[in-house]
């Protein structure tokens, strides 16, 4: 087994130290990290810049980049034209779903809930979210601490504490300013770790062009597959529509990117910083994409995992780093340091959302309610910054419970993705009908959630059709020595009939998101409907008047407020009134008889 030299750990530690370093300096700069303004949105007063790849490192995990470049090595290149998908959601994300968040004055995007539902919602949806970030963030952690400890050596035990510590830490003290500039300094270390493996490997190869040649030899490249099979696992049309949908369930409603969005001066700002995201987003998804052909090329005649050097698929990027780079002092450093900061960003995007939401959504109501008044803004910080500190101790033991979970990894990834299409499902209900109730939309959310579980997790599922491995020449590496000892099993359940299996099982995994999407909003909305027409609908919070004739319009959706306010310019030009409301201390007219 190979293990890291003195130049790696120096590497290592440096990038560990300025992390921590960028958390102590906001720690005693500025405010000091005494406002919640300050601690969870960085005094709104950001450069578009830093929040752009904030946005792209929150969600861009060590595990994306292991499993990216995975992807490329064993099915091909298909997964790429999800980056179109990307450029297709971001004007809907940036002009539809962003600027009904940004007229809120709290941290928590779930408040919007509790405005246009009630506090039920509220509390429902972001319980989801938390268990959904608690989970994955301890995955985030352990899942590249495993696969660099199986090939460097690095213990894994040590690999978790080290990111949890100093990811609390930076996080904690620094909050969303540290948060914000430690992402982009790790963002330059995950694109620099890709571009190492690139580059090792096109010196190898005497150029870029052999390395697509020999992937184009070993099938890989594919990019024009428009098969309507909804069962065939990426296609321009799983690719296009779940990637839409996906990105969105991220990037339109979640707390961890809406909360980084309202981070800068203005709206606009922060519709330039959506805009900004994409393309540093799609070209790290891209560069991870090329570094599997680059990593295909290395070991088109010698498949590791058929060898019997590695046990599982995620580990070939780091068995590359040993092979291709060990010879390099502090190189091997340099990657290790892109996949810590993978998930140093992850976390700390995590820890520091989850610590708002628990603030926004749970201290503060539970305060009014028991001192009878609203917690001041000076007093709410320290309290933050403990549920952040809390969040991250368990984080890192999520990370540790991870290694006895065995299948439960993989569902547990899963859960991350089937949380999100439910919940973009309700806060699309809220800002796109004026029909949807508390009531309607709570039942569809659990029915909603209960059958994206139940597809992610059914059982059992078809096994995954990939690509041919060679192990025609292992000279380079010592030899042919198998010792794989599962070949027949796995050759019966390769031959089993895709038919024989569940149909919704067979699904491509990326219709997930969709699926959930839509079971949450027909039965949200239908059971919203068959409530009213009962007369069970409960409270309208939409209306700002007990006779129910003026709707707070920024509740909704530009598009829709819009044509509400012609409804009212109607109104009045046919002789109608209108009503000057004061709610929360603001004077409003921007309302519409229904």
């Amino acid at each position: 087994m190979a293990s890291f030299g003195a130049w790696d750990y120096v590497v290592l530690v440096a990038v560990m130290m300025v992390s921590a370093g960028i958390g102590i300096y906001y720690r005693f700069s500025g405010g000091k990290q005494k406002t919640t303004t300050e601690y969870l949105l960085a005094d709104r007063n950001m450069s578009i810049w830093p929040v752009s790849f904030s946005l792209m490192a929150s969600f861009m995990s060590a595990i994306t980049l292991l499993g990216v470049s995975n992807e490329n090595y064993q099915f091909g290149t298909q997964f790429v034209v999800i980056n179109f998908s990307y450029g297709l959601a971001t004007p809907i994300a940036a002009y539809l779903f962003l600027p009904v968040f940004f007229k809120l004055e709290a941290s928590s995007a779930y408040e919007y809930l509790e405005m246009r539902f009630g506090k039920k919602t509220r509390l429902v949806a972001s319980l989801a979210y938390l268990l959904q970030m608690i989970l994955y963030m301890g995955i985030a952690v352990y899942a590249p601490a495993l696969a660099l400890e199986a090939v460097t050596g690095l213990n894994q035990t040590y690999s978790i504490l080290a990111i949890g510590i100093i990811c609390t830490f930076y996080s904690t003290i620094g909050g969303m300013k540290a948060v914000l500039y430690t992402d982009l300094f790790q963002s330059i270390l995950m694109f620099a770790a890709i571009f190492a493996v690139i580059i090792c490997a096109a010196i190898d190869a005497g150029g870029l062009g052999k390395i697509w040649e020999v992937a184009e030899r070993g099938n890989r490249l594919e990019f024009l597959n428009f098969d309507p099979d909804p069962t065939t696992r990426h296609t321009w049309w799983s690719l296009i529509i779940g990637g839409m949908f996906t990105y969105l369930s991220l990037y339109a409603v979640n707390q961890t990117q809406v909360q980084r969005l309202k981070t800068v001066k203005d709206l606009r700002s922060a519709q330039q910083a959506l805009w900004l995201n994409w393309p540093i987003l799609s070209l790290l998804s891209l560069s991870t994409s090329f570094s599997g052909l680059a990593i295909y090329y290395y070991y088109s005649t010698c498949d590791p995992l058929k060898q019997g050097r590695i046990s599982v698929r995620d580990q070939t990027m780091p068995l590359f780093v040993v092979d291709a780079m060990g010879s390099m002092p502090g190189l091997p450093g340099l990657f290790v340091s892109g996949i810590f900061s993978a998930s140093l960003s992850t976390v700390s995007a995590a820890l520091n959302s989850l610590a708002a939401v628990t603030l926004e959504d749970y201290l503060k109501p539970l305060y009014a309610k028991i001192r009878g008044r609203s917690l001041p803004d000076m007093q709410s910080s320290f309290p933050t910054k403990v549920m952040a500190f809390v969040y991250g101790v368990i984080c890192i033991a999520v990370a540790f419970i991870a290694q006895f979970m065995g299948g439960v990894l993989q569902a547990s990834l899963t859960i991350f993705g089937v949380v999100g299409g439910p919940l973009f499902a309700l806060f699309s209900m809220g800002m796109f009908t004026k029909r949807a109730n508390q009531r309607g939309v709570i039942v569809g959310l659990l029915v909603g959630l209960s059958f994206s579980l139940w597809i992610g997790f059914g059982q059992p599922k078809p096994p995954l059709k990939m690509l041919n491995f060679s192990v025609d020449d292992c000279s380079r590496f010592g030899g042919y020595n198998s010792t794989e000892s599962t070949p027949i099993v796995m050759a019966q359940r390769v031959d089993r009939p895709a038919s024989d299996y569940f149909y919704l099982y067979r699904l491509s995994y990326l219709w997930s998101v969709v699926l959930g999407y839509i079971v949450t909003f027909i039965v949200g909305y239908g059971t919203s409907l068959t409530l009213r027409w009962l007369g069970y609908e409960g409270k309208e919070r939409i209306y700002l008047d007990n006779d129910k004739m003026y709707i707070n319009t920024e509740l909704f959706s530009p598009p829709i407020a819009k044509r509400m306010k012609r409804a009212l310019a109607r109104h009045i030009e046919n002789g109608g009134d209108i009503e000057i409301t004061k709610q929360n201390g603001i004077h409003k007219a921007d309302f519409t008889h229904l």
